[in-house]
Parts: C-alpha cells; structure tokens; sequence
C-alpha cells in the first residue's frame, strides 16, 4: 500500500488559501489512498487495502464515501466463496474519489458532467544537465557494472520444479 499520507509534510508549500489532494490507486493490490489539506491542515487521509485492512482512516469521511461505508457497494465473489475483506472494493471508491476531486474517472461509465482526462492540460518538465558531467558519471558507472557482470544465464523449470541451466545449443 501507499503508507500513511498524512505523515507527508506539506510545510514547504505556502498555507494560505491552498487546497492539496493526493490520490493513489494500484489495480494490482485494489489498494486506494488519498488525503485533503486545506490551508495546511489535514481534513482526511485513507488508505485501504484487501490484504491490509484500512491503514489510515483520518477525518470524517466525504459525503461520495458514505454509501460505500453504509455497506450499499457490497462485492460479490467472484473466483472465490470466501467473503471479500472488505465491505466495499477500494478501487470503486476510488473511481467516486476522482470524480469528487478532479471531475472525472479512469474506469467505468462516465457521467454526463465528468470531463475528459485527455482535455487536462498538464506541465512537463525536461530536466538537462548543461554540463553533460552527470551523465557521464552515469555512462561509466553504467560500464563498471557491466564489465563485473558474468554473461546472462537461462534455466528451464523442470517437471520435477527443479531449475536446470540451458547451455547455448538449447537457447
């Protein structure tokens, strides 16, 4: 999981009148995380996973949360009998949680009133170094690493579960 958001220090950035949301969500895990500061203080921080439980659950919950905590948003087994962990899916809350804080989702239908997350306008940055010094500690570490190296090996998992190292006829 994302571990606890609201251990983040957000004292660098200037209090007033400023609004931070941070959002995380992993398909991998069904993990979900966020968290809300206004003016410099925490207004609510969850974090919740199937395989950790809620971490951190900080703050009185949104009014798009509420349905999911009421139990209206149960998951139904799929691969499993065993009951789901939770009374809800993170993922599902945290499709509820973009929309609530940016204006629209990743996944699922869209509601008429959701913008597009293509038609958002987002800075990059191209970081170079004028010098070129950098990449060339870089470059040379990259060489030392390679040249300690002993050439890649390949093994093949064995009907017994056993791993045997293919010579260069059987690759």
């Amino acid at each position: 999981m994302y571990g606890y958001l609201s251990r983040f220090g957000f004292h660098v950035v200037p209090a007033d009148q400023l609004v931070v949301r941070v959002h995380g969500m992993h398909s991998t895990f069904d993990s979900l995380c966020f968290a809300v500061w206004e003016n410099g203080e925490l207004l609510r921080s969850l974090s919740i996973s199937p395989a950790a439980g809620i971490g951190e659950n900080i703050g009185e919950p949104y009014d798009f949360e509420m349905p999911y905590w009421a139990g209206e948003h149960p998951v139904e087994p799929m691969l499993s009998e065993d009951p789901y962990p939770l009374a809800f899916h993170p993922l599902d809350l945290g499709e509820q949680a973009l929309r609530a804080f940016f204006g629209f989702t990743l996944e699922g239908r869209p509601d008429p009133d959701d913008i597009d997350p293509f038609d958002v306008p987002l800075h990059g940055f191209h970081v170079a170094d004028p010098t070129g010094r950098e990449q060339a500690e870089r470059d040379d570490l990259m060489e030392r690493i390679l040249q300690r190296m002993e050439p890649p090996r390949r093994h093949r998992m064995m009907p017994d579960g056993t791993l045997r190292q293919l010579d260069d006829s059987e690759i």
